[in-house]
């Protein structure tokens, strides 16, 4: 199993269960063209780009330019790394027939095809003993049990935390949780749950 610094953004839940066979790190996926609606989703992109860098890896057809694209106009160009696979035409096992253009996704290529273009990328390859810094574990309960949801104040509190995280206001509980649980770790949280209590 490769471990690497940087996060991967991956057009779907397939190509995530391909690279999460090879590749060690956070994996997140845009709901292929879901990405052009779900601006919390964006913003959970920017916040992991920002803590660890972020990896575009989406299919080489049309389709995969226009959200790679998409991606680099929401996402600042310092932390984006670009990998890309060969045009190699076929289809994917579980499809009855190829897709649009003829050419293989993420998920239809080998894993040494995926980890040359990892490479080519600039991946960061860490060694043994490298860490990257672990975001917190939270569940719904332990958000209502920090006041973020379910209470009274719990849109305003939640409002104050967004703010100090430097995240859209309107962001939801359910998204907030994932950003936790992504990219701030335990000091983090504690740092920006301590700035929220002292206004």
């Amino acid at each position: 199993m490769l471990r690497i610094r940087e996060a991967i953004v991956v057009e779907g839940r397939y190509d995530k269960n391909t690279l999460s066979q090879l590749v060690d790190t956070l994996i997140l996926e845009t709901a292929g063209f879901g990405i052009f609606k779900n601006e919390e989703q964006t913003a959970l992109l920017r916040r992991v780009a920002q803590k660890r860098g972020l990896i575009v890896f989406t299919d080489p057809d049309g389709a995969g330019f226009v959200i790679r694209n998409r991606i680099k106009s929401v996402v600042p160009a310092q932390y984006l790394k670009h990998a890309y696979v060969p045009d190699i035409m076929g289809k994917e096992r579980r499809k009855i027939r190829p897709g649009k253009e003829g050419k293989l996704g993420v998920e239809g290529m080998p894993p040494a095809v995926l980890e040359q273009a990892l490479r080519r990328a600039g991946a960061t390859f860490l060694n043994e003993d490298e860490q990257v810094p672990q975001p917190v574990s939270l569940t719904k309960a332990d958000m209502m049990a920090m006041g973020l949801t379910g209470g009274t104040s719990s849109a305003q509190r939640r409002g104050a935390l967004l703010k100090a995280l430097g995240l859209p206001e309107h962001m939801s509980a359910n998204a907030l949780l994932q950003v936790l649980n992504t990219c701030c770790t335990a000091r983090e949280l504690e740092q920006a749950l301590e700035q929220v209590d002292r206004k």
